[in-house]
């Protein structure tokens, strides 16, 4: 009997069809998982690598980390571009496409604004000058690396041996083949890594923004001085003193909206490499405590830079190595590494242990320029401008050619999306940034790898140029120290804070940056510990010159200080008090705000909404209903006091500094920027602004999790969305769903020291998140602890892909294993890799 013949005609014909469906859903399924895993690495057994001088050995744990061990500087960083290469290939070729600004040859026109920022920028140019005058050492170094990644491409020579990702492009870009990797492609994604951790360069252009539509002092409101009084600096002992520089005030200028406005889409159209395209939420946190306070008597230190959040994860995890130490081969470190960078970037030795957070010194100014044909005003002369031409191929379409200008001061970045017509007044806009100058950060790299104490550290950490870090320190000896590396440029005059006239020269940078040993540094305070939050680092009174004005105003800094005098008088600090610490989401702004938000006379629902935060404990818990209020509270708070006020690009994202204004505003009820613009014939108050965030808040929160206020969730409001970084964003549904995981409930907010950030202007989903987090135990290394945000793996549905994504989001974390018995009796696969 013919199958589905005993079936009505309509039956039999909807059956055949959905049997023909299902057989090709099978077929591609099929197709998509042999695809899939065709691209995953081989982790045991043996494999040549020609190159090596000597055999190599890769343990894996479970979780897909890698330890190398190898006899030579050569084999194991040779090794790490191939073990690099095997688990995040496409990440590392996504990222130099996005560096050198050639993103348009994979995506086509869609990227081009982007490529035209980044060839404006030059960052591979810079790279480029960078390479031959680094150390011969480092050189070598990245050669072999190189040598590693090349070892692997050789080996895949197809689409689908490599990555998911190059068998979806093919659709598009059928011709595309990825070149080599060199030496230049990882020093590319140094800038990257710089450009994110700039300073103040977006609160330069929004203060300039913002002084189109109101008076200057109106502006300087918005950007308060740091709270000296409430929050500690880093350093807090000691004084230097070179002398005041002659800070004359920046004059405000008559500039052309349009061209501020084109410099700020220049900004945007900048690929955010790792931080938000806002930069609402980056920042880090970083502190050390001595022995003295801690059970053990050895150091303890912890650091989670917090960072967009990208998938997969910025960071990858590894072991770097020498099966012997010596002077030949000194290398033993473990830590987190950048895909597509030879060495450690965060980690340790097997003496000493070191974490990052961004410093933010100004080492980026916006100088307007006067702009005529192709010359430029510079104290009185007419100077040419320096020209060159870019080409940008585009998949799917034409190359594009771009000219682009500058003058003595960087590249015109308002020139990039539309050019500015001379008009005899500041019509252009230049861009000065300390990494667009050749640097010796990629030999810093290393030389901390092997520093084995204090002074080896410092010596290293000189060397580290761009971006400017707050370095934290301890060593296995038990001393603990601080030290801020960077190259920070001294101004002519002015403070960096406003964009500034080019054609005086007033404002000029001097030839020599601020010397490295006058750079802020302490080593074994008297109280015991170092926090660092990008927080001030000194108080000026103590210190000169001049290092940024734009800090973060030290809510998670002086929280985390807070937290271990705590823990010191109750006890002895253990490792699990420094995790806890890290998953502590207190709001610190929370005490300010909800004694103002009580003092209103209320009506209606929002009072029940209101009568949450009565008994709150000010943390934002996955299950807080109270949080969930305040936050929402908080977000039309801000967007009804100053959105009205100022130019969409310059409204409040949220954070700390927005705490600071609004602190000193709630004191002020009748301020002007209680005002809503909005309402001609009425003039609003502080009282009449609070009431209304409460009554919208509770109307947003009602429509969207419903009208019982105690049902409420915090995580239901709070969730994040792990999106890759290219593919992630396609606009294709099934394509996104490949690559793209979550959405996961996280607790925290922005400037909780769990410092999950969002942006007020969007919504309350999470866009910057503590990228990676690490406790390390000096007392025994092998007891340190650690997570990333999602895993080893760039192969989506590979088991290490986001297998960490979890564990990070509840704030627990692994074993950060380094000693070799410990490595071996963990590992889950074995790799031999042979000459």
């Amino acid at each position: 009997m013919r199958p589905f013949a005993w079936m009505p005609w309509p039956l039999r014909w909807f059956a055949r069809v959905l049997t023909v469906l299902l057989v090709l859903a099978l077929v591609l399924a099929g197709v998509l998982v042999y695809t899939v895993r065709k691209s995953f690495p081989q982790v045991d057994g043996t494999l040549r690598l020609p190159g090596l001088s000597r055999p190599v050995e890769i343990y894996r744990d479970k979780s897909g980390i890698p330890h190398i061990y190898a006899d030579s500087p050569a084999d194991l960083f040779m090794a790490q571009g191939f073990v690099h290469a095997q688990d995040r290939f496409y990440e590392m070729d996504f990222r130099r496409h996005i560096t050198a600004g050639r993103l348009s040859e994979l995506f086509g026109a869609a990227t081009l604004d982007n490529d035209k920022a980044i060839r404006t920028m030059g960052w591979r140019r810079v790279a480029e000058q960078e390479l031959p005058e680094l150390a011969i050492q480092t050189q070598d170094y990245l050669a072999a690396y190189a040598k590693g990644v090349n070892a692997w491409l050789s080996a895949n020579p197809n689409a689908s041996d490599r990555s998911l990702e190059y068998s979806v492009l093919k659709v598009q870009n059928g011709s595309y083949q990825p070149e080599q990797w060199t030496s230049v492609d990882s020093l590319a994604w140094l800038k990257a890594m710089a450009w994110d951790l700039r300073s103040n360069m977006e609160d330069e252009i929004d203060r300039a923004l913002a002084l189109t539509k109101l008076p200057k002092e109106r502006v300087e409101q918005l950007y308060p001085g740091y709270p000296y009084d409430r929050h500690a600096p880093i350093v807090t002992e000691g004084a230097i003193d070179q002398g005041r520089f002659d800070q004359r005030a920046e004059p405000r200028l008559r500039t052309s909206p349009t061209t501020l406005a084109q410099a700020a889409r220049t900004l945007d159209a900048v690929p955010s490499t790792m931080s938000t395209a806002d930069r609402a939420g980056v920042g880090s946190n970083s502190w050390v405590v001595s022995g003295e306070h801690t059970e053990s008597g050895k150091p303890l230190l912890a650091n989670d830079p917090h960072l967009s959040a990208q998938m997969p994860s910025v960071w990858y995890q590894a072991g770097l190595h020498c099966r012997k130490l010596s002077a030949e081969c000194p290398y033993d470190v473990t830590g987190f590494t950048f895909s597509g960078v030879p060495g450690v970037i965060i980690g340790h030795t097997d003496k000493i242990a070191w974490g990052f957070t961004n410093l933010g010194p100004d080492v980026a100014d916006l100088f307007l320029e006067k702009v005529t044909g192709d010359t430029y005003l510079y104290k009185g002369e007419q100077v040419k401008l320096e020209t060159r031409q870019e080409q940008i191929k585009v998949a799917g379409g034409k190359t594009v050619t771009i000219k682009v200008r500058g003058t003595r001061h960087g590249p015109l970045i308002n020139e990039v999306m539309e050019n500015a017509r001379p008009s005899g007044e500041a019509n252009a806009v230049a861009l000065q940034w300390t990494a667009l100058m050749p640097g010796r950060t990629a030999d810093a790299i290393f030389a901390l790898n092997r520093a084995g104490d204090w002074d080896e550290f410092r010596a290293a950490a000189a060397l580290f140029e761009v971006p400017a870090q707050n370095l934290v320190y301890a060593d296995t000896s038990g001393r603990i120290g601080y030290q801020a590396p960077g190259r920070v440029p001294v101004r002519e005059g002015g403070d960096g804070t406003w964009p500034v006239p080019g054609w005086t020269g007033e404002y000029d940078w001097k030839a020599a940056p601020i010397p490295y040993d006058q750079l802020p540094s302490v080593e074994n305070p008297a109280d015991g510990f170092i926090v660092t939050a990008n927080n001030a680092v000194i108080d000026p009174d103590r210190y000169q010159p001049l290092l940024t004005k734009d800090w973060a105003y030290g809510y998670r800094s002086q929280r985390i200080r807070e937290r271990i005098e705590a823990a010191v008088k109750n006890g002895k600090i253990d490792a699990g008090t420094m995790a806890d610490i890290q998953r502590d989401d207190r709001n610190e702004f929370a005490d300010t705000l909800i004694p103002a938000l009580m003092r209103v006379g209320l009506a209606g629902p929002s009072v029940r909404a209101r009568d949450l935060l009565k008994d709150w404990d000010r943390r934002q818990g996955l299950g807080s209903a109270p949080a969930a209020y305040f936050n929402a509270v908080w977000r039309h708070l801000l967007k009804l006091t100053f959105d009205d006020d100022l130019p969409e690009a310059a409204h409040p994202a949220g954070g700390d500094r927005w705490y600071e204004v609004v602190r000193r505003l709630l004191d002020a009820p009748d301020d002007p920027y209680w005002d809503d613009t909005a309402t001609a014939n009425v003039t609003e108050t502080r009282d009449d602004i609070l009431r209304q965030a409460m009554a919208s808040a509770y109307q947003e929160l009602a429509e969207t999790l419903g009208e019982d206020v105690k049902a409420w969730r915090w995580g239901d409001l709070h969730t994040l969305e792990l999106t890759n970084g290219s593919l992630g964003t396609s606009g294709i549904a099934p394509v996104e769903a490949l690559f793209n995981r979550g959405p996961l409930a996280v607790p925290g907010g922005k400037d909780a020291v769990n410092a999950t950030g969002w942006n007020v202007q969007n919504g309350y989903e999470i866009t910057a998140v503590p990228s990676m987090r690490m406790v390390v135990d000096l007392s025994d290394l092998d007891r340190s602890q650690w997570i990333n945000l999602t895993g080893a793996s760039g192969h989506a549905f590979h088991q290490n892909y986001w297998d960490q994504a979890e564990l990070w989001a509840k704030g627990e974390l692994l074993p950060m294993l380094s000693k070799p018995e410990s490595v071996r009796k963990a590992a889950a696969h074995t790799l031999r890799l042979t000459p």
